[in-house]
């Protein structure tokens, strides 16, 4: 396969943007499917890359999908990805792997909360991207609204390339501003392109668009910038090249028109994949090689050197584990062995496949630039995979912290070994799903994103595992924090029968810098050898266990920074035990000194709903301890964006729905973790100490 040819895309946008309908549609123009079905169609089948029962239920992408096609001469690796934020581990996993994207934006509400988020998470890995604004078909649409905005809330150079011909209903085609033609879609889908010459009327608006495009080109250009100050003839090839280069380099932002849903702008589209998206041959990769000290090698997509591999998802299907895989050098073959570097074993390939949304087809091999799955392989989200012959780790995805905790049990005693097995698998499909046992309760809690994330395992145990469960309250995962700097000097004596305890620690807690990007610090700054260099690791270990159990509502206790600076040992009766319950009774002692604090998690909303109800909605937030940071109104659309706790946020979409007639929607991220309100405080703490009274 010519690896210049081929295209590793992903398609992200915020949610309802229109992301699964234009896969659909891009499934059908390459010819993947031969039928396009609506996302929320009547029929109960569901598109294409929504395979799973309660995607197609309520209409909205849970898993990232992938899919090859093909298109003109180019290979496309497509993966759809979900716009919902408590599904945004499938984003940050997708653009891990993939070497560039369509960024899918709403002509009528333009750049939303999402839309940010998953251009941040575009940055992180450094993802070319074209802007597609998508329902330019729409009352209200206005691509040039939308455009200004991906300037100034994302910061995009945005370059328009193609222009729309009539607006709203009026929508009949787009003029590309390179070839200055017209480009109308045909026939009962769309999949007739004519091209013609700009209308009259059309013609003055399409020259000043292509002039301000040269002219956005020529910032980055030299060569354009010398031709078009000199008034000089610009090549169709020469834009395409530039483009393509500027792209690539992250300077520029393509943009293109259309509507999914009316078929319109999508092979234009594609056109633009193909031209202006890198290849993986232009994207640099790297690895750490473990045998030199982690040093950074570049990974280069060629066939003839060792083989590395990076499993960037799970998901158990019918026919055991399928392990998603982007190969980044050399070439995997069925049969070969390969070795996990994360756990040192030996893997043979049983099984190689190309997917296509949940059908796949089998392959012999596959070569590095390719996203492919393999069944049987065991492994973790993010483990690198090698040939052997190299021990490179590659760097895992940025996995955010889960916010929102329920307890759940099987409801049938007979139900408990699916229970577990599906806790099992969900835990290793997706990062972001924790499982905990607690302790004193003796329930099994499960931690997520959000009320819908959680919700939809909940479904999928019972869907999938045939298992009834009772679910809890919904509870939030509140931290605790030290505010001052607090000393101790801790003894641990113990004499009994035979041999005792012994072991003195002295040192300090202190609060980390609020920008810190660790949660905890540990600093030894013990000299002269008062404890030894073997017990050091028992006093850290003792430190982190006291602060996970934390000090006023049992949860962990974060942005500490321990250290140890003094301490003395006995010949005979020092042991790590010892080190390590004198490090704990020591930061406990410490933590009664700290002015330790309850920190919540605070939320990024975005309401919106028609204008009449900004009232309603200001006083919803302000009621649930809100702090409203801006509001616009926009087409007799109000958006209010603010910054809430989420501890008040349970009930709000039925509040929302009920005061707003069913026209008011909202979308909410985590932001940050923030001390709550002293009288919050008491609040948190009573009720902790009455659940501790009940269970005794």
């Amino acid at each position: 396969m010519d690896l210049s040819k081929l295209r590793n895309i992903g398609i992200a946008a915020h949610i309802d943007s229109g992301k699964t309908t234009l896969s659909e549609r891009i499934l059908f123009y390459t010819g993947k499917i031969h039928q396009i079905i609506e996302v929320r169609s009547k029929t109960g089948a569901g598109p294409t890359m929504d395979s799973m029962d309660l995607e197609r239920e309520k209409g909205i992408t849970i898993q990232s999908a992938a899919t090859h096609c093909e298109w003109k001469d180019w290979s496309i690796n497509l993966i759809d990805t979900p716009g919902h934020i408590d599904f945004t581990v499938e984003v940050e996993r997708a653009l891990r792997v993939l070497d560039g994207a369509v960024m899918v934006l709403c002509s009528v509400a333009g750049v939303q909360s999402q839309s940010i988020t998953v251009d941040r998470q575009m940055r992180r890995y450094n993802v070319p991207r074209i802007a597609f604004i998508n329902k330019v078909d729409r009352s209200g649409a206005n691509p040039d609204r939308v455009i200004d905005q991906l300037e100034e809330k994302l910061a995009h150079h945005p370059v328009l390339l193609t222009m729309p011909i009539g607006i709203e209903d009026r929508f009949e085609g787009v003029v590309d501003l390179l070839k200055m033609k017209t480009i109308h879609y045909k026939g009962a889908s769309g999949e007739d392109i004519v091209e013609g010459d700009i209308p009259e009327h059309l013609l003055d608006e399409a020259k000043r668009r292509r002039n301000s495009m040269i002219e956005r080109l020529s910032d980055h250009d030299d060569n354009i910038a010398e031709k078009f100050l000199g008034d000089e003839e610009i090549s169709y090839d020469e834009l395409v090249a530039t483009i393509r280069k500027q792209t690539i380099a992250l300077h520029i932002t393509p943009v293109l028109v259309g509507t999914a849903k009316m078929n319109k702008g999508i092979q234009t589209l594609l056109d633009a994949v193909g031209m202006y998206l890198p290849s993986p041959t232009d994207i640099q990769n790297y690895a750490l090689d473990r045998d030199r000290n982690e040093e950074k090698v570049e990974l280069i997509s060629d066939t003839t050197k060792p083989a590395v591999g990076l499993a960037f998802k799970l998901e158990d299907g019918k026919y055991g584990q399928l392990t998603y895989m982007r190969i980044y050098q050399g070439t995997m073959k069925k049969g070969d062995n390969i070795i996990n570097i994360a756990n040192g074993k030996k893997v043979k390939i049983p099984r190689l496949v190309r997917m296509h949304a949940s059908e796949m087809h089998e392959i012999d091999e596959a070569a590095a630039g390719d996203i492919v799955a393999f069944f049987g392989v065991d492994c973790a989200s993010g483990d690198t995979f090698t040939d052997g012959s190299v021990n490179y780790s590659m760097t895992s995805m940025f996995i955010p912290n889960p916010v929102i905790e329920l307890s759940v049990s099987p409801k049938e005693k007979s139900g408990l070994n699916n229970f577990s097995k599906a806790m099992n698998r969900f835990q290793k499909e997706d990062p972001t799903f924790k499982v905990y046992r607690d302790e004193e309760s003796g329930e099994t809690i499960i931690k997520g994103m959000g009320e819908l994330h959680l919700e939809i395992y909940i479904e999928r145990i019972k869907r999938e595992y045939n298992c009834e469960v009772v679910v809890g309250q919904p509870k939030v995962a509140y931290r605790e924090a030290i505010t001052k700097h607090a000393a101790f000097d801790y003894t641990h004596k113990k004499q009994t029968g035979g041999s005792g305890q012994y072991a003195r620690v002295g040192g300090y807690i202190e609060p980390l810098p609020s920008d810190s990007p660790n949660n905890y610090e540990f600093e030894n700054k013990i000299v002269g050898g008062v404890i030894p260099k073997e017990y050091i690791p028992a006093v850290d270990k003792g430190y982190q266990e006291m602060l996970n159990e934390g000090f006023l509502i049992g949860q962990p206790i974060v942005n500490v920074k321990a250290n140890v600076n003094d301490g003395s040992t006995h010949a005979v009766d020092s042991s790590d035990l010892a080190f390590r319950l004198a490090a704990r009774q020591g930061v406990k002692e410490a933590l009664g000194k700290a002015g330790v604090v309850i920190l919540e998690p605070i939320m990024k909303l975005e309401t919106s709903s028609p204008e009449e109800f900004q009232g309603v909605i200001i006083g919803q937030i302000n009621q649930r301890r809100g702090i409203i940071i801006n509001t616009s109104i926009e087409a007799s659309y109000v958006t209010v964006e603010a910054e809430v706790p989420l501890k008040e946020m349970f009930g709000y979409s039925s509040d929302l729905r009920s005061s707003t007639q069913g026209k008011g929607e909202f979308t909410m991220e985590f932001l940050k973790y923030s001390q709550v309100p002293r009288s919050v405080q008491e609040d948190i703490i009573k009720d902790y100490k009455e659940k501790l009274a009940l269970k005794k």
